[in-house]
């Protein structure tokens, strides 16, 4: 009697997924909502301070102060820092099987440039076309020696052009620093908010509004800043910080974010009145807060870590964001969706004060958490990540039934 030998399956090596990326991911969104929700999604349109009453005018001013303090600059470069992270898994894990992931991945960003579009049509301050444009800096940098590329990074995060705006300032007098006028963008943009259609609003949004976004981006040092953050992301990974393993060398960041946090944000609250040059200061004030910010942001994460890490009631707590992490761009872009349809005018157009619009930001976040949690029972991937990914590799379920029946 022949015995038929059944071939072993091959398993693909790949990295397995990092529940703590998740939970920071999670985190990042959540502060992100919670901030877009108090600007009214770039729609700064409030009720006047003189209708109301002096308790809700103290919560307004705490509310914006809090969140600002605690969340603006810093969530936004979590992000950043995990897209780098995510790219790396990526390309690690198609070269472990043989293959280069940096053509498919300039393709990844180009579908990313889209999924951007849909999500600027609503909301002015979205940041996944900076990712996408920004994104090509992975695919020059990632077969680059650690050293090198902890050089570049470093560049980056110093902010060179506020670097050489400073030193040019201070040796010429005469010497005026270049800022791109996009006061007639923001005009278009908040008249579209305020009183335009959907067409209408759209289509502001999709020119004047991009237009816009991006200069302020150029102009804040959010350019530089998010390309050393990427490369950091990719340097996280290639280290395995992440791994419980690596703990220990959190410790250290979190040693040198704090020491490096109080001087910088104090220094940059006091140099204002120690220098009038604005073509010295303003630059300075981008350098001083991008750096505070990327201090206060290694704290946050360095915390984050920590506790999921070391302690079970922190770790329970925390890994209750990882659903929402998991499909973080689906959540980021329907963001921007419900925002611009609560407040601007082709929606509800509420007019809402900044105390009442953290409970909006919250229930948006607890009606979209509920859905991720609904999802994620049947599915491994959110709606927009799936086709993403779909997108990324021309696998659509169609597609491969068609290539099942050749």
């Amino acid at each position: 009697m022949n015995k038929t030998t059944i071939a072993p399956v091959e398993i693909k090596p790949r990295h397995e997924r990092v529940d703590v990326a998740d939970v920071l991911r999670g985190f990042a969104v959540l502060a992100i909502i919670l901030i877009h929700s108090i600007e009214h999604f770039n729609f700064y349109s409030f009720p006047p301070a003189d209708g109301q009453s002096a308790w809700l005018n103290f919560t307004d001013r705490a509310v914006w102060d809090g969140l600002f303090f605690m969340f603006a600059g810093k969530a936004y470069a979590i992000f950043a820092l995990l897209f780098g992270f995510s790219f790396f898994i990526q390309d690690d894990n198609q070269r472990m099987r043989g293959n280069d992931f940096r053509a498919r991945f300039s393709w990844r960003l180009l579908l990313l440039f889209l999924i951007g579009q849909l999500n600027a049509a609503f909301f002015t301050g979205e940041v996944l076309v900076l990712y996408a444009l920004v994104g090509f800096v992975l695919v020059a940098t990632c077969r680059l020696s650690t050293r090198t590329l902890l050089i570049i990074a470093g560049i980056c995060v110093a902010q060179p052009i506020c670097l050489y705006q400073i030193i040019r300032a201070s040796l010429d007098p005469d010497y005026t620093i270049l800022t791109l006028n996009t006061s007639a963008f923001w005009k278009a943009t908040f008249a579209a908010q305020t009183g335009a259609g959907f067409a209408e609003m759209v289509k502001v949004n999709l020119w004047e509004g991009q237009l816009a976004s991006l200069a302020w981006a150029w102009d804040h040092g959010r350019v530089f800043q998010t390309a050393g953050l990427f490369i950091a992301g990719m340097l996280i990974g290639r280290q395995g910080w992440f791994r419980r393993e690596n703990l220990h060398n959190w410790g250290r960041v979190l040693a040198v974010a704090i020491c490096c946090f109080f001087p910088l944000y104090g220094l940059n609250n006091m140099v204002g009145k120690f220098i009038t040059n604005p073509n010295i200061l303003t630059p300075l004030g981008i350098l001083l807060s991008s750096l505070a910010n990327l201090s206060f942001m290694l704290m946050l994460v360095g915390g984050i870590i920590y506790g999921y890490y070391t302690t079970t009631r922190l770790h329970r707590m925390l890994d209750r964001l990882r659903p929402y992490g998991r499909m973080s761009m689906t959540n980021y872009v329907t963001q921007g969706i419900i925002g611009s349809a609560i407040y601007y005018h082709w929606g509800l157009h509420l007019q809402m004060g900044i105390t009442g619009s953290i409970l909006i930001g919250i229930a948006i976040f607890l009606v979209q958490y509920a859905a991720c949690c609904l999802w994620l029972r049947h599915h491994t991937r959110g709606p927009l990540e799936y086709l993403w990914r779909c997108a990324t590799w021309i696998e659509f379920p169609f597609v491969k039934r068609q290539r099942n029946l050749r």
